[in-house]
């Protein structure tokens, strides 16, 4: 039997209690950057984070105390209030006093399909695997084998027995493995185009790309390039203010959509109102409409205004109807009904936004609220939603029609050819203004900040300005919030991206009080629960998963990415050896997603042209001078390596210069070899974004800048109707060549 390292009353310093509430806490106290260097978390870093934890911290007493408090409520509950365990798992934990350690207990599982089975075990005859001692008392811990055969799913676990307190546990079973499908065994691969909807371009969209545009865009990747996927960005509910408010990467909702994708004019309301189709129709509007989508950038505000207004004359119609009773309004009161009240929560907040902001035109952001309405659960709040049931109602029925049209592009891009369909990809972070901080506080943690060391891009780090997840809420509720997280944004689709995956094993926390990003600390999370809960999602839906593993990322998290079947990300400008040369097409791991570039790099041709340094110059990222100088020299560098590379595996004519310098742009005979690059690897996706495709020179975010550059707003080169023709064509004709190599390759 092992004697459990934190027995209390402990001895020594404060810094060695310190140490010990880090370790309880999961706050890392060294990592490494980018380029080696090792950092250690100081003391006062730590107090830090445990203080905005709840922990308090100022003394080596305060610390003990509230290392044992915690580790008295691990070991006096006998199971913990979620046990996330694998298919294959034979055993589960207990806790018990060691007074009653061979006495026995009833295990009672109610399964998600509502039947409920209880067992009688007992404990004399298993042995105790670890012991600890806290206030004079003794406990014990074993392993109870599973009397039943495991179902995946959500359970619920109850135990009872001689002196111990009954409890009752989330049970969820997960599998081993995340979702693979049967075309990607053996050699299969999978290739796909990365687009932007919000700036997809067509003689029909309202200023922004829409599903019904989607649709278009699918059926073109499936004829034309036969590819088997479309990648998007993030389809979360954003403020759709201009220029602080439009990455799809900062949500206000993670669990709901942005409305700008709708297309009106496929919603049924829309024939069914006359004075829709005679407002649409107006002079007034249809000038408008047209110098939306005339404009060089997405004018989010432009955009939602317009679409917003005519939702609510939409919405009028369907609430005649919806009242009445009509049989076609059922299928709304079904979806209300199945999303509970995350949905109620969304739609309480859109109303009271709107409904304060009208009031006060200063008001902006929820913390400006008066004060009742700051909590969703208070009278005055319930009071609301009760009074404008209405507006609650109409910001509903936008989710619902939301994902009709979704459900039915992922079906038109399945029913087109496209293999896995719509590829979607979940935002790492949640807008500290927005409506989940609003409705979810109690899951996130005040008094820190999110974001990421410093690196040859930021050398002084970043700070992404949103609270990190609170571990402990999420555990001690289920994971409930975090599993909604990954059904909503997988439902419809074929693959998810996670963005930033190291998430779920540890992030990279700024104190407040420091408020430097030089001076962050990475502080863990319950990385094994959480990616099987992810693989329970990714199985039941038939998803595969792309975990962002970018960065600095550690071997264990690889590896267990690796063992979960989780696809790692990888990037034709990243990959390199220790000693800079660039990796070959044969030497990319298998289970990977292999790509050219990220919204937050530059482009192929505005890599290659140094478009990306002149952004940085012109935003005043970096200076002009020496260090412009040397950055452009650098590139020269970089694309000397490059195109070698691309020599070397005989992509590029014989004929053609082998000196970069030759090519102050992106010629042809270089952009089919970088993709041929691509489509040669073995990695088991492949998708080339669509400004990577049609060789456009400027990425969609600029990472450090906000009115600086036009971020997240940059439109298609082509519109949808000219993907058939020239030199749209010409793109699509060499992409499905080399798809065609690679088929040739795969057998």
């Amino acid at each position: 039997m092992d004697t459990s390292p934190l027995s209390f009353p402990p001895s020594g310093t404060y810094e060695e209690a310190l140490d010990r509430a880090a370790d309880l806490w999961g706050i890392e106290r060294q990592y490494w950057d980018i380029f080696g260097t090792q950092h250690f978390a100081t003391a006062e870093g730590i107090a830090a984070v445990l203080s905005s934890l709840g922990v308090p911290s100022s003394t080596r007493e305060d610390l003990d105390e509230a290392c044992q408090e915690r580790l008295v409520r691990q070991w006096t509950r006998a199971t913990p209030p979620s046990l996330v365990i694998g298919e294959t798992t034979k055993t589960i934990p207990i806790r018990l006093p060691a007074a009653h350690a061979d006495g026995a207990v009833t295990l009672t599982v109610e399964f998600e399909g509502g039947d409920k089975e209880s067992w009688g075990i007992g404990l004399r005859e298993l042995p105790a695997t670890v012991s600890a001692s806290f206030r004079g008392s003794q406990y014990v811990e074993k392993q109870i084998p599973l009397p039943f055969q495991l179902r995946l799913g959500y359970h619920s676990l109850a135990i009872e027995g001689e002196g111990i307190r009954p409890v009752f546990s989330d049970l969820i079973i997960g599998p081993d493995r995340a979702y693979y499908p049967e075309m990607l065994a053996g050699n299969g691969r999978a290739a796909g185009i990365a687009v932007s909807l919000y700036g997809v371009r067509s003689a029909n969209n309202w200023g922004c790309g829409d599903f019904t545009d989607l649709k278009a865009l699918s059926k073109w990747v499936g004829d034309d390039l036969g590819a088997s996927f479309v990648a998007l960005n993030p389809l979360h509910a954003i403020p759709n203010r201009t220029p602080y408010n439009t990455s799809p990467y900062l949500p206000a909702c993670a669990f709901y959509k942005n409305f700008i994708y709708l297309d009106l004019t496929a919603i049924p309301d829309y024939s069914r109102s006359p004075l829709a189709q005679k407002i649409v129709e107006s002079p007034k509007v249809r000038a408008n409409i047209k110098a939306l989508r005339e404009a060089k950038y997405v004018d989010y505000h432009g955009v939602a205004r317009l679409k917003l207004r005519m939702l609510k004359v939409l919405f009028r119609t369907f609430l005649t109807r919806y009242l009445a009773g009509s049989a076609d309004t059922n299928a709304f009161r079904e979806y209300v009904s199945s999303q509970g009240d995350l949905l109620d929560c969304w739609a309480v907040y859109c109303a009271l936004d709107e409904h304060l902001h009208k009031e006060n035109s200063d008001i902006w952001l929820w913390t400006d609220w008066p004060e009742p309405y700051q909590n969703p659960r208070t009278a005055e709040t319930r009071e609301f939603s009760r009074s404008h049931w209405r507006s609650v109602l109409f910001y509903k029925y936008i989710q619902w029609q939301i994902d009709v049209q979704l459900g039915a592009a992922q079906q038109y891009a399945k029913d087109c050819g496209l293999a896995i369909g719509l590829y979607h990809d979940l935002a790492l972070a949640t807008d500290r203004f927005g409506a989940d901080l609003w409705a979810h506080r109690r899951f996130y943690v005040e008094g820190c900040r999110v974001g990421a060391p410093p690196d040859d891009f930021s050398p002084s780090g970043q700070d992404w300005s949103f609270p990190p997840p609170n571990a402990d809420a999420h555990f001690e509720d289920g994971y409930r919030l975090f599993a909604e997280s990954i059904r909503k944004n997988l439902r419809h689709g074929g693959a998810l991206r996670i963005d930033h995956v190291m998430r779920f094993f540890h992030l990279f926390w700024i104190p407040g009080a420091l408020g430097d990003a030089k001076r962050g600390i990475y502080v863990k999370d319950r990385s094994e629960d959480l990616i099987r809960i992810l693989a329970l999602e990714s199985v039941r839906n038939k998803v595969i998963v792309i975990g962002e593993d970018l960065g600095t990322v550690a071997d264990e998290v690889r590896e267990t990415l690796h063992r979960f079947g989780i696809l790692s990300y990888r990037l034709f400008y990243f990959e390199k050896t220790n000693d800079g040369r660039m990796r070959l097409p044969h030497e990319y791991p298998r289970q990977a997603l292999v790509s050219a570039s990220t919204h937050d790099l530059p482009t192929l041709a505005g890599f290659w042209k140094g478009r990306d340094i002149e952004a940085r110059l012109e935003a005043g990222i970096f200076g002009d001078g020496e260090d412009h100088r040397k950055r452009l020299a650098a590139r020269e560098t970089e694309k000397q390596r490059m195109l070698d590379v691309l020599f070397t595996l005989g992509l590029m004519p014989k004929n053609c210069s082998r000196s970069a310098a030759d090519y102050p742009d992106l010629t042809g005979d270089i952009h089919n070899a970088i993709v041929g690059f691509l489509a040669t690897a073995p990695s088991t996706l492949m998708v080339l974004n669509e400004e990577d495709l049609m060789k456009q020179l400027d990425q969609q975010n600029l990472p450090g800048t906000t009115a600086e550059y036009p971020n997240w707003s940059h439109k298609t080169r082509f519109t949808v109707e000219e993907l058939k023709q020239v030199p749209a064509r010409d793109f699509a004709l060499m992409y499905r060549g080399w798809l065609n190599v690679t088929a040739r390759l795969n057998r």
